[in-house]
């Protein structure tokens, strides 16, 4: 996923210059006079908009999308309130430039020229990923009263039967107590898994305080190094500057020990494997609550990426659902469970993943004040 910071009044700027470093970028870049005519765009926008610059500055930027598109609100907004907004998933499909065109937009004024605005386009949208991950959180609470159900009728009669398995082994012969053995051991194994499914089931309010995530990190790296991750390369790139978040502390070390966990197995024993573990402050990124008018902003971003083979493509939209795993002897809950802990802090996961390249991105609000808990966003916002 790219940066949801939109192009700040000095890039735009390069781009009324004629060529410059924004025809490198794949998104498309349009800079937006106060008269609402097309000023300048980058190589990529001349592709999207099917028009060369030159066709482009001789028109409106109403000219190219349909009547009364989200897009000329949202440049109104940005002179109105003079600072940046986002859309997500919206359709600026015309027959000029071609029909659907559903993508993210980044808008941002430009310091030095009120009134100009400049877009940046994003066809692959940030929004699909965040309804993913939304639905994968409502597929890990339909757990809830399964792991409820499961903890009352199957692990008293598995006490049973592993009572029953050790009495057996005092008095069968030698050869036989591999099978009690066995028996015991797969017992154990049945009650761990109900175990770490009635977290599912546990919707007690969540104690939550400021918390120094590079603390947290720094506690992960640790037992990373000391463990499941003794031989593997790990990358800190952190912003030092970042405010705390609101979150319990134990639940955010299950989170990114989960996290880099999954890493070091994708990576395996490749000796050019490597773990990047990163921070940064991403503002623009805002999901409404249901219900309200109120909005509430994931301005912190904590990421965790690895090497390894990518995840498969037939597996992506259901990364975060209970019981999916490539793992042999995998549960299928380890997700699945960060997906609800990041759910019901108020926050979003997501996953880009390509070969060689698989970022886990969380997004969560920052601590605004005293005892203050924002509520859970469920539903996607506009700025």
């Amino acid at each position: 996923m790219t940066d949801t910071a939109s192009p700040t009044g000095r890039t735009a700027a390069l781009a009324s210059d004629g060529p410059s470093i924004l025809d490198a970028l794949p998104h498309p870049v349009l800079l937006v006079a106060p008269d609402g005519v097309i000023e300048s765009a980058n190589m990529a926008a001349e592709f999207f908009m099917r028009s060369s610059v030159s066709v482009l500055r001789r028109h409106p930027i109403s000219d190219f999308v349909p009547f009364g598109s989200p897009l000329l609100t949202l440049i109104e907004q940005v002179r109105e309130r003079s600072a940046p907004v986002n859309e997500y998933k919206v359709d600026i499909g015309s027959p000029r430039i071609g029909a659907p065109k559903v993508v993210d937009i980044n808008a941002a004024p430009v310091s030095d020229r009120p009134g100009a605005v400049v877009l940046m386009f994003q066809e692959r949208t940030m929004a699909e990923k965040i309804d993913r991950q939304l639905t994968s959180r409502g597929a890990a609470r339909t757990v809830t009263g399964l792991a409820a159900m499961l903890a009352h009728e199957i692990k008293n009669p598995l006490s049973g039967i592993r009572g029953a398995a050790q009495l057996m082994e005092q008095s069968v012969p030698a050869e036989d107590r591999a099978l009690t053995r066995l028996i015991m051991d797969e017992t154990d194994r049945i009650v761990k898994l109900v175990d770490r499914m009635e977290v599912f089931s546990d919707e007690r309010p969540i104690e939550r305080e400021p918390v120094n995530i590079h603390v947290v990190l720094d506690h992960v790296k640790r037992l990373s190094d000391s463990g499941f991750a003794r031989n593997k390369r790990i990358i800190e790139v952190y912003d030092p500057s970042l405010p705390p978040v609101f979150a319990n502390k134990d639940q955010l070390i299950q989170v990114f020990l989960n996290l880099i966990k999954n890493a070091s197995e994708a990576i395996g024993e490749d000796p050019d494997g490597e773990i990047r573990i990163s921070t940064a402050f991403r503002p623009g990124v805002r999901l409404s609550v249901p219900g309200t008018e109120e909005k509430v902003s994931l301005p912190l971003e904590f990421c965790v990426q690895d090497n390894g083979p990518g995840v498969p493509d037939d597996l992506m939209p259901h990364l975060f659902e209970p019981f999916i795993t490539t793992k042999t002897n995998g549960s299928g809950l380890g997700l699945a469970l960060v997906a609800k802990i990041i759910g019901d802090h108020g926050g979003v996961i997501e996953c880009d993943s390509q070969r060689h390249k698989t970022v886990f991105r969380i997004l969560m609000p920052a601590f605004t004040g005293e005892g203050e808990a924002q509520p859970s966003p469920t539903n996607k916002g506009t700025d």
